[in-house]
């Protein structure tokens, strides 16, 4: 079992944390891809439009004759093969969002955390005890952290930390959030994770229950004929059952 340490405001360490193995175990890049594009693709807006034959402007009726005139038949000035005429299959307003499936989701979170823990950029504080609300001591904070990039802050949910709040939204590169929102794309997106003790305690419980039961390992009173090869367990056919009769 994986262990990482839990240091104050301050930077010192201050006690150990253990890390469950089926959490931060293996990385699922492919999961992760996939998570991501969800995330994105529901965040895209979908308001681009562009206007059909009835909606441009412009008169119905036929310009000229349909026969006679030695040019073009034409019926109106809206017609798309026309400028300013409306757009053929043009793009309207619609939801990019999808279903993804929460096991899939719970998964991609684990390797998220696994992948930052492997990177040694996961850090665990005990508390966010801020005292005031002031930007340039939580920078200092910070900066004991060794964050000196892009950081993810994750707060437990019931916890209300109003001072840290007041510091931290004026941090560039810092993003503040409850453990029940914390979602894959965020833990990829920022250089480093800090993680308060009792949010990713709560985390891991929760991702604990989401892991498979078909992820264990083989128990040692198993059916010897069950641990042999697939090509060695065929069925017998009739032929060798009636030899063994006989």
């Amino acid at each position: 079992m994986a262990t990482i340490d839990i240091h104050n405001l301050s930077g010192e360490k201050v006690g150990t944390l253990d890390l469950a193995d089926e959490i931060f175990g293996a990385v699922n890049e492919d999961l992760l891809w996939e998570a991501v594009k969800h995330y994105r693709a529901g965040q895209r807006a979908g308001t681009h439009k562009t206007k059909a034959r009835w909606e441009v402007s412009g008169s119905g009726k036929k310009l000229w004759k349909q026969k006679g005139t030695g040019r073009a038949r034409i019926g109106s000035i809206r017609s798309p093969l026309w400028r300013h005429g409306s757009t053929v299959h043009g793009p309207v307003p619609r939801s990019y969002d999808y279903t993804f499936p929460r096991k899939k989701l719970m998964g991609a979170l684990r390797s998220a955390l696994a992948s930052k823990l492997a990177d040694g950029k996961l850090i665990v504080v005990n508390a966010f005890d801020v005292k005031e609300p002031k930007t340039k001591e939580f920078r200092k904070a910070l900066n004991s952290l060794k964050v000196d990039k892009t950081v993810l802050i994750v707060e437990e949910a019931k916890h209300e930390n109003h001072n840290l709040q007041l510091s931290a939204r004026n941090i560039d590169g810092l993003e503040l959030i409850v453990s029940n929102e914390v979602h894959p794309f965020h833990i990829l997106r920022y250089d480093r994770v800090i993680f308060s003790q009792p949010a990713i305690e709560k985390l891991q419980v929760s991702l604990k229950s989401s892991v498979s039961k078909r992820q264990h390992k083989p128990g040692e009173g198993e059916d010897e004929a069950a641990k042999k090869p697939t090509h060695e367990r065929r069925r017998k056919t009739r032929h060798e059952k009636a030899a063994e009769v006989a």
